[in-house]
């Protein structure tokens, strides 16, 4: 069958994976918002279903007030001995951590912390020594890939830290990840800045500790001078073999909003690369070392995508995530439906606002949405991070309602339109492409422009981090307001 990437649309960056009970399981970032973690399912490594969150619980991660972009940074999953482990750093906190669960579909442990620093943590289960790994600094100082041997029973250290491996060269060494094969340990990581020089690198020795040899073909992976093409930033690499027995590599990577314009508001996506071992032991990735946009792999099945969703197809424990320490009695899921209980903090801050979201997954939507606010104000949100969204509102004023339109580019905060309205209730709608959001109220069967925000000060290389755009609906202010008949369809 032929597949196309990504595998996983939409902003779940740096992909883990682990094959475990004749399934695969991958984990992602998620950074500032909650629950942390997206857990997924798949049979084939290319339909891919999201079976919930690692990190459900506050006890778990320390999200408040934490920056966009922070919190939790890079997980890896590995299963070892009928149990499933997911290892973290909660990058504001300065804090490695794993939790673990021996059913994939129940909550898991509470955290246990490993005294080495660094982030990108990773975990080798070998034999009965387990191995974690690192980007930072070892006990004496020295910067690079670390490692030490710990107690999985509880974190503790049984070796020092110790530096194993500097990369090639190139900057921002990270993701780690160690896999022995036959006679080898590989080593892989990523380096280049997860930006559009990102590669994904390779090392080997015959030992654990190393010392480490580098690949000869370094990087091994990389679209950085791949042209023409949208598919860029791949790295951030984990090795897995295939239900036929192949090798592949799930990598983050995102999409340029057009060959000549380089941004992405998507965030950084999941990619499936295919990978050979060569005659030299070596790994050879894709055609040419890089990563294409369409695959041949072996198996009878089909890859699925989903265009369209709503209240009904969709979980409230699932696909919907919200902002650092939610207080959830302002949401009510219901049948058809969903009740926002609106507080004091805006979206223009770096708390907890009354939000609900989920992933944009690709560039050409419609977006629609009926909103009954009794006071405040409510509406959708095209959201970046607190500096940088649009947001079309329905908000009330002294003399009564108006539907408004503002974007906040850069901090700077500014309304486009305001269209007077008799009622706080319409149908509110953003229209957009790779290029544009366009945002439109709809009162009694009139639909009315309000106005257009250019999709590239919500990318990546604008607003700065890690991030993608975030579809929400938000209330401010001690109302309630009541959403109904959400769709979000999908054209591409």
């Amino acid at each position: 069958m032929r597949y196309t990437n990504p595998v996983i649309t939409g902003f779940y960056p740096d992909p883990s994976v682990c094959q475990a009970e004749g399934k695969y399981y991958l984990v992602s970032s998620s950074f500032q918002y909650f629950p942390g973690v997206p857990l997924f399912e798949s049979a084939d490594l290319v339909n891919w279903k999201q079976i919930g969150h690692v990190l459900t619980r506050p006890s778990q991660v320390e999200l408040a007030h934490v920056p966009s972009s922070g919190g939790v940074f890079a997980p890896a999953i590995r299963y070892y001995r009928g149990r499933f482990y997911m290892v973290t750093t909660n990058a504001t906190t300065q804090r490695n951590f794993y939790v673990w669960t021996d059913d994939i579909r129940s909550p898991w442990s509470e955290p246990v912390t490993v005294e080495q620093g660094g982030i990108d943590p990773s975990l080798l289960f070998d034999g009965d020594r387990v191995y974690f790994i690192s980007n930072g600094e070892d006990d004496q100082g020295r910067s690079g890939i670390t490692q030490c041997e710990i107690d999985i029973a509880t974190g503790r250290k049984l070796t020092p830290s110790r530096r194993i491996w500097q990369g090639t060269g190139g900057r921002y060494l990270e993701a780690p990840h160690m896999y022995r094969i036959g006679e080898w340990y590989y080593l892989l990581a990523a380096e280049g800045g997860t930006e559009y020089g990102h590669m994904v690198v390779c090392a080997r020795s015959r030992d654990p500790w190393g010392p480490f040899e580098s690949c000869p073909h370094n990087p091994i992976l990389t679209n950085r001078n791949k042209a023409p093409g949208v598919i860029q930033g791949i790295g951030h690499g984990d090795l897995v073999q295939g239900p036929d027995g192949g090798w592949h590599i799930l990598t983050l990577g995102f999409r340029q909003i057009g060959l000549w314009e380089p941004y992405h508001t998507l965030g950084r996506e999941v990619f499936l690369t295919p990978v050979r071992f060569g005659e030299d032991g070596w790994p050879y990735c894709g055609n040419d070392g890089t990563t294409e946009e369409a695959y041949e792999m072996a198996g009878d099945f089909a890859q699925e995508r989903k265009r369209v969703y709503t209240f009904e197809n969709t979980d409230a424990a699932l696909d919907w995530c919200f902002l650092r320490r939610p207080d959830m009695e302002n949401y009510d899921f219901f049948p058809g439906g969903l009740a926002l209980r609106g507080s004091a903090v805006p979206l223009d801050e770096a708390g907890s606002p009354t939000f609900a979201a989920l992933r944009q997954k690709g560039f050409d939507f419609v977006l629609s949405v009926d909103v009954d606010a009794e006071g405040g104000e409510a509406g959708v949100t095209a959201y970046m991070c607190e500096n940088e969204h649009y947001d079309l509102a329905l908000r009330q004023r002294p003399d009564g309602w108006e539907a408004a339109l503002k974007l906040n580019i850069g901090g700077v905060r500014h309304t486009q339109a305001a269209l007077p309205l008799p009622a706080g209730r319409a149908r509110l709608i953003i229209r957009a492409d790779s290029m544009t959001y366009k945002f439109y109220v709809n009162q009694d069967g009139t639909e009315r422009p309000l106005g257009v925000g250019r999709a590239k000060y919500l990318s990546s290389e604008v607003a700065g981090g890690f991030t993608g755009v975030m579809l929400g609906l938000y209330a401010v202010g001690e109302d309630r307001a009541v959403f109904r008949d959400l769709r979000i369809e999908y054209f591409s």
